[in-house]
């Protein structure tokens, strides 16, 4: 089933109340008007408003609680989450409506939340959380991910899930060859995961798709000029790696554990959030709220914050 989002009407979901800096996210960008290269990096959209239109959403006599997962497109917790809180908000509209949710993110500041997700286990519904964990090499990490968190500061916040009951695992995103697919890096990570109880762990090769293309060949060339040819060689015929090296990359993470479950369910990394569209086309309002006139204040100002791969 298609997934929309709620806020804006498009076909693409806008994660509650920021636009990640992720591959995933930058082609969302254009329903704002913004391209998806540098504006994409030097311009965060926040909905302050997403908790209210979520939980009239989720009030709707058509709504029949299908999984709603969390940052399947873009990062709610990442780091400008810590200024709007948000989340909270969220939580609470799923709590309150028996919602099975789940979400998917790379910062530890989800234990924010932590009681309130305990809230939503103790009612039964169904709630899961993994993080992302591309990499523990330093080098690797600084450069394809600047400013965000330790990923050791991750694989703890999931041992931390598990001990209060959240069943929580590691997706290993993008694995991206040449840069963090040695044998010996993944291997790490999955011995740590296992560690801090991971329900399972995934691994998904890097995708290439539209505007991101360029975006990451460009950061390639700079980073590990090296590789250029070999990554125009995997991703010559489109966006996806051949099958035989898609393969490699995902058995590099089997071999040490079990995967996670296909989206949506339990224990997964969750399916779509399966809102009904709300109008057509892109949105005109660019700051503010969604769906109702902007406040009178000025937004907030925000710092930049560097692209993700």
């Amino acid at each position: 089933m298609p997934m929309y989002d709620i806020t804006t009407g498009t076909g693409d979901f806008i994660s509650n109340g920021v636009v990640s800096h992720n591959c995933f996210a930058r082609p969302t960008h254009k329903y704002l008007d913004f391209n998806a290269g540098r504006d994409f990096e030097k311009e965060i959209i926040v909905k302050v408003n997403v908790p209210e239109v979520l939980r009239a959403e989720l009030k709707r006599p058509s709504w029949t609680h299908e999984h709603v997962a969390l940052g399947t497109n873009t990062d709610p917790y990442q780091w400008v989450e810590g200024r709007y809180k948000l989340m909270p908000g969220i939580w609470e509209a799923f709590r309150d409506s028996g919602t099975p949710c789940s979400v998917l993110t790379k910062s530890p500041l989800l234990l924010r939340d932590l009681p309130l997700m305990k809230e939503i286990k103790a009612r039964g519904i169904p709630i899961s959380a993994n993080l992302s964990v591309p990499t523990l090499d330093e080098k690797a990490w600084r450069a394809s991910e600047p400013h965000t968190p330790n990923p050791r500061a991750r694989l703890e916040a999931v041992g931390e899930l598990n001990r209060n009951g959240i069943p929580s695992g590691i997706l290993i995103a993008p694995l991206m060859p040449g840069i963090n697919d040695s044998p010996e890096q993944v291997e790490r990570i999955l011995e740590l995961a296992a560690e801090n109880g991971a329900t399972g762990v995934s691994g998904i090769a890097l995708h290439l798709r539209g505007e991101v293309r360029q975006v990451f060949m460009d950061w390639l060339r700079s980073y590990r000029p090296d590789l250029v040819e070999r990554y125009e060689r995997l991703y010559a015929r489109g966006a996806y790696a051949p099958q035989a090296e898609r393969e490699r990359l995902t058995a590099l993470v089997r071999r040490g554990s079990p995967a996670l479950p296909p989206p949506g369910d339990e224990y997964g990394t969750g399916g779509a959030s399966r809102f009904p569209r709300r109008g057509q086309g892109p949105p005109e309002v660019r700051r503010g709220t969604e769906g109702r006139a902007p406040a009178n204040d000025p937004p907030k100002p925000v710092p930049k914050q560097e692209p993700l791969f």
